[in-house]
């Protein structure tokens, strides 16, 4: 890919992690402060904010380039706000240049030393993301900012990145399916004084239940590998001996589990949800499963006069851990609007979805298309190395076309490096591939695009890749 040459004082979005750019000035770093070792990149101040941090290059795009890009898919107020103060910048900046000759009093003033705010890779999130109306992030426990002045830190340990960028989503709306008013996430959460309870502490689990402690809420934790939850029971969760306890002891109990049938098994099972169920008790279901096992587990949750609710997410291990999954809910929504706050905490959005059972079959629908797609980009890797093209070239075109997204970037980068680390475990979205073929079956509905690449994942299962990631799929095409 053509490499774009930027300098100090050009306007750029940078690109924190995972998340979306943001704007800001490449500005000349602090004399004592060093940059970097082993890294191209270059000092960032961000607009709406005094923070700063290093940038990779290739995290970097020119501002005005890619301006309208940006403002498409970013929406949310306090990003406008930023673009709104690059705006500001450039009409004072214009201003300047046009009264540059009145302006000769002003030689030889210094401005006075200010403090630099830098961003380390172990902050919580970005003041650049903190409204003026809000309390200030240095009063609030779960976030915090480091005020770094060039002689406070060494600068060997100034690498600067943040771990989540959270921005405030406007409220989308619909007709007949709403939209969670859930402002993203952010650090304005309120939590529920409601006692939660969190069963499965796989992948996706671990990175909720951190992210609902960071938050605020009060958690008891159950894993059926007691170990996983020691290191949640050190950040201040509580230990349920059985699925029954955590049911029993808690206003609301989630449970993210593998299957349909570790779902079941976890609420009809010995010492299960079902036995500590009591009117009143709230029981989420957020394991991807059928529409079939939802309306079973609805029917005996809401039978001992407890509230039922599923809720699946959308995303994977590293969004689970940013707190950036996208919740799809249906059942009671009483219940949904009881879990706000935990909806909050754990992804970027959520829906409504109506009654129980919508929300399995949108997910076996979302993870249908995306195992497929998966497949296809496989597919189209092997076929570029076995007619003799290059696949970083086959890659980077595709990232300049219309599919270019950061999932195709992420998965194929990962494939090219032979790095199959799980961030959504193969065997879990052939499992959802399988499910969704049998609902078309059901629907008298032809799924013929997933049944094939169904049959390609479980090849790939065959060569012992089931709990490697989904872009381990590749190896079927290659052994």
């Amino acid at each position: 890919m053509a490499t774009v040459h930027l300098r100090i004082g050009d306007l750029v979005w940078g690109k924190l992690g995972r998340y979306p750019p943001w704007p800001g000035k490449i500005v000349s770093p602090p004399k004592d402060l060093k940059k970097p070792r082993g890294k191209k990149c270059h000092f960032v101040k961000f607009f709406g904010t005094e923070d700063h941090a290093w940038i990779k290059v290739e995290q970097l795009k020119p501002y005005h380039a890619h301006k309208e890009e940006m403002i498409k898919i970013n929406k949310g107020k306090r990003f406008q706000q930023a673009v709104d103060a690059v705006e500001d910048f450039l009409k004072k900046a214009k201003g300047k240049e046009q009264n540059s000759d009145s302006k000769g009093d002003s030689k030889g003033k210094k401005t006075p030393y200010k403090p630099l705010k830098i961003l380390e890779e172990d902050d919580e999130d970005l003041s650049a993301l903190k409204d003026p109306s809000e309390k200030s992030l240095k009063d609030d426990p779960h976030f915090h900012h480091f005020l770094l002045s060039q002689s406070e830190k060494p600068a060997s340990s100034l690498e600067p990145i943040s771990k989540r960028l959270k921005i405030i989503e406007e409220d989308t709306g619909s007709t007949s399916i709403q939209a969670a008013d859930s402002t993203a996430i952010n650090g304005s959460i309120t939590p529920t004084d409601k006692r939660i309870g969190f069963l499965g502490l796989g992948l996706m689990g671990s990175g909720i239940v951190s992210n609902l402690l960071k938050m605020g809420h009060i958690v008891t934790v159950w894993n059926r590998t007691a170990e996983k939850c020691d290191l949640f029971i050190q950040e201040g969760a509580r230990l349920g001996r059985t699925p029954a306890e955590v049911a029993s002891m808690c206003d609301i109990t989630f449970s993210c589990v593998s299957d349909p049938k570790a779902a079941r098994d976890l609420v009809l099972g010995p010492s299960g949800v079902l036995q500590g169920i009591r009117p009143g008790k709230c029981y989420i279901e957020m394991s991807t499963v059928d529409p079939e096992t939802i309306t079973e587990l609805s029917q005996v949750i809401t039978s001992r006069g407890g509230r039922f609710l599923e809720a699946p997410v959308a995303g994977s291990q590293q969004l689970s851990n940013d707190g950036m999954l996208v919740i799809l809910a249906a059942g009671d929504r009483t219940v949904y609007e009881d879990c706000s706050s935990c909806f909050q905490a754990m992804g970027k959005t959520s829906f409504f979805l109506g009654e129980a059972g919508n929300a399995a079959r949108m997910m076996l629908i979302l993870n249908m298309v995306q195992g497929s797609f998966m497949a296809t980009i496989a597919e189209g890797l092997t076929l570029a190395q076995a007619t003799g093209q290059s696949q970083q070239t086959f890659l980077d075109i595709l990232c300049q076309g219309q599919m270019a997204s950061t999932f195709v970037d992420q998965k194929c980068q990962n494939i090219l490096q032979g790095n199959f680390k799980p961030d959504y475990y193969l065997k879990h979205i052939q499992k959802d591939l399988r499910l969704a073929i049998s609902m078309g079956d059901m629907a008298n509905h032809p799924t013929p695009m997933a049944a094939a690449a169904n049959e390609v994942y479980k090849r790939a299962k065959a060569l012992d890749q089931s709990d490697n990631d989904i872009s381990a799929v590749y190896r079927a095409y290659i052994h």
